[in-house]
């Protein structure tokens, strides 16, 4: 009987599937506490700390892994940047990855000049930088603790 109860238990933790991941900056739990929505909404008010989302990144930093867009399950693609610049995130071989982060949010309009930083550090074309005319008015996301899916 205690033979067929160890089969048993190891049956079950072999099942088990944990997820691992790549940790950069402070170490955080795989465990999202808002939606990318209820963050948005919530942001409309001010800063909103202490936040653990999830999403899909399209795209890092091709310089510095100094920032990365996540695809959010509700559709929208957000910047997340990197608290004091204390971390980076790989500059590639990250896209299409399930990513958790911690920070905080607010809106913020990032600039002209700061657009087409981004998109030059995105390695776009110098026709598309220079096409960037208009501020844009964002939540921004400032993470000071990210997963990145193996």
């Amino acid at each position: 009987m205690k033979k067929i109860f160890f089969v048993f238990i190891a049956l079950v933790f072999s099942s088990c599937s944990t997820k691992e991941y790549q940790y950069f900056g402070m170490e955080i739990e795989d465990k999202v506490t808002h939606s990318y929505a209820a963050v948005f909404d919530l942001a409309q008010n001010g800063v909103v700390e202490n936040v653990i989302l999830d999403g899909i990144i399209t795209q890092t930093c091709a310089k510095k892994g100094c920032w990365m867009d996540v695809k959010m399950a509700e559709g929208d693609t957000m910047m997340v940047r990197f608290k004091d610049y204390g971390f980076f995130v790989p500059i590639e071989g990250a896209e299409d990855l399930r990513t958790v982060m911690h920070g905080t949010a607010k809106m913020d309009t990032i600039s002209v000049d700061l657009l087409r930083h981004y998109a030059e550090d995105a390695g776009e074309a110098e026709d598309k930088i220079m096409q960037i005319t208009e501020p844009r008015f964002v939540l921004e996301f400032i993470a000071d603790g990210v997963l990145i899916e193996k």
